[in-house]
């Protein structure tokens, strides 16, 4: 346990002093120098920080946790992600660039009016504060009890041990975000990045299948390609429920929920935001797209492989990465791997924690008082909204060891109500210039009201009740453009503040990712191992 404590002490010290030293000279007195890091961020920073982003401890426990139940099936939730980050870096960021937006709700005001603003980043803030702040705390905790043996240390309560990791979790991730904004937030992300791609995507998969073949790495492969069949089938019919995912929905559905999140959630598109130019926004998005098509190796496979070894005996299945974590990896590098699933709880808690301060700061706060204030005044605003949502999220993630559904299934189901109608408005914002100022809202009311029915009415998978609730938002702004237009047709300004020379290498990898995407599928399908 001391040497566990030390190396995972040593590691972290070590990201934090660097993060300092890449940090220390940027300007934080300005809201693009605090909420956007100066807008100087490379293609790699961003590709670091969305990848930390998306791989943090909800997506390594809660994915891995599907897999074990579920099988292949789950990579649909990430090898689709190249669909969405395509779109984002093709179609969603050079209109967000133009216009020169800080966040998301920015760009709607410009299109419809400062009303849709407003509600949008309220309902963001509502869903980060009760979702995706208190659920990436407990999703770390969750491993973090689990690797140092918390529960064991306080006389056997685990939820005493998992409101203990919150705590810790929260006031580190929270020291982050809110003094150093978004650079130390980005810079943090990528040296955590480093060492997530050594430990998490390198080192537990290879562990893992050793341990499966007793040994050899070649009789552990054998075995998971060979034991179980039915869990390394990705093709599931198309009645299936959660955590399985229908066939008619690996594309659509998850298609539609993967770009909404990703194109139009503030805690992603930020670090996209902050780049210097269009070009190194592209290769970010692009690049994380390609290195998610490899998700099912380091995502789904090490639960299946649990799975395998333990005969599907956990009724936890959140708890399948965790205990293959411990199980596998030898004493003097379990520090090491606490590192790494430190700084992927720290990314993603970081990026919703920012976000949230940033939306509330630039969008709520004008709307709730008139005043003028400088960007220091507003600044000072943010980081004290920000300990108040540390606080939250600490109060509430310890509870959410009660939940039923398991925590990937429960984010995406949450992220149907407010992530999907936010896509239909933004999207046929820019296609469509006549749809006039109160459609929005209107959409957003329907949208909520018809897939709660549906959520808790009918028997069939939550994807397919996002993708009826998603076409319902299409036809209603469609139906609004047509019986009220706006007065006059909507134009984009241009007032972007950096270079849009586009990457030369996109159409390439946009090629080879799509490709590769192909492969796999139809490897994990019953024309290859899941026959």
């Amino acid at each position: 346990m001391v040497w566990t404590l030390a190396s995972f002490v040593l590691v972290t010290a070590l990201v934090a002093f660097i993060s300092w030293l890449k940090t220390r000279g940027t300007d934080e007195t300005t809201s693009d120098g605090y909420f956007l890091g100066g807008r100087s961020l490379s293609g790699i920073v961003i590709f670091g920080s969305l990848m930390m982003t998306n791989l943090s401890a909800e997506q390594l426990v809660g994915r891995n946790g599907q897999g074990y139940a579920a099988g292949m099936t789950a990579m649909g939730w990430e090898s689709m992600c190249p669909i969405a980050l395509t779109l984002m870096a093709m179609f969603f960021v050079p209109r967000y660039f133009r216009r020169g937006i800080t966040t998301i709700p920015e760009f709607l005001e410009d299109r419809y009016d400062r009303a849709t603003r407003v509600m949008v980043s309220f309902i963001f803030l509502v869903a980060y504060i009760v979702t995706m702040l208190p659920l990436v705390l407990y999703a770390g905790s969750v491993a973090m009890e689990r690797i140092f043996d918390v529960t064991s240390l306080v006389g056997g309560n685990r939820f005493m041990a998992i409101a203990l990791m919150c705590v810790l979790l929260g006031v580190i991730g929270g020291i982050y975000a809110i003094f150093g904004g978004l650079k130390a937030v980005a810079v943090s992300d990528s040296l955590n990045g480093v060492i997530f791609i050594i430990g998490a995507v390198l080192l537990i998969p290879i562990l893992a299948f050793v341990a499966l073949g007793n040994g050899s790495i070649a009789e552990g492969i054998r075995t998971f390609a060979t034991a179980s069949p039915e869990h390394l089938n990705a093709i599931q019919p198309a009645d299936a429920q959660p955590p399985y995912i229908p066939w008619p929905m690996i594309v659509i559905g998850c298609g539609i929920n993967h770009v909404s999140y990703y194109c139009t959630n503030q805690s992603i598109m930020q670090r996209v935001l902050g780049a210097k130019n269009l070009k190194e926004a592209q290769k970010g998005a692009l690049l994380s797209g390609l290195v998610l098509v490899f998700c099912p190796i380091f995502l789904v496979a090490p639960g299946i492989i649990q799975f395998i070894r333990d005969g599907g005996v956990l009724t936890d299945f959140d708890m399948a990465y965790p205990t293959l974590v411990k199980d596998i990896l030898p004493t003097p590098l379990l520090g090491f791997f606490a590192a790494v699933m430190f700084g992927a709880i720290l990314s993603s808690f970081n990026s919703v924690l920012n976000s949230s301060m940033t939306l509330f700061t630039l969008d709520v706060l004008p709307a709730i008082s008139k005043k003028k204030r400088s960007a220091e005044e507003n600044i000072k605003i943010a980081k004290r909204f920000g300990i108040v949502l540390c606080l939250v999220s600490i109060v509430i993630a310890p509870f959410l060891v009660y939940l039923p559904a398991g925590i990937s299934t429960f984010l995406n189901q949450m992220w149907g109500y407010y992530g999907v109608p936010v896509l239909a408005i933004a999207m046929m914002g820019m296609l469509n210039t006549k749809i006039p100022n109160f459609a929005p809202k209107l959409t957003i009311v329907v949208h909520i009201i018809c897939y709660g029915l549906m959520m808790n009415l009918l028997p069939f998978h939550f994807l397919y009740f996002e993708t009826a609730s998603f076409v319902i938002d299409l036809i209603l702004l469609w139906a609004c453009s047509k019986i009220k237009p706006r007065p006059e047709a909507y134009v984009l300004k241009d007032s972007s503040p950096v270079d849009m020379t586009p990457w030369k290498y996109r159409w390439p990898v946009i090629i080879l990712t799509f490709a590769v995407l192909i492969g796999m599928y139809t490897l994990f399908s019953p024309l290859g191992l899941g026959a």
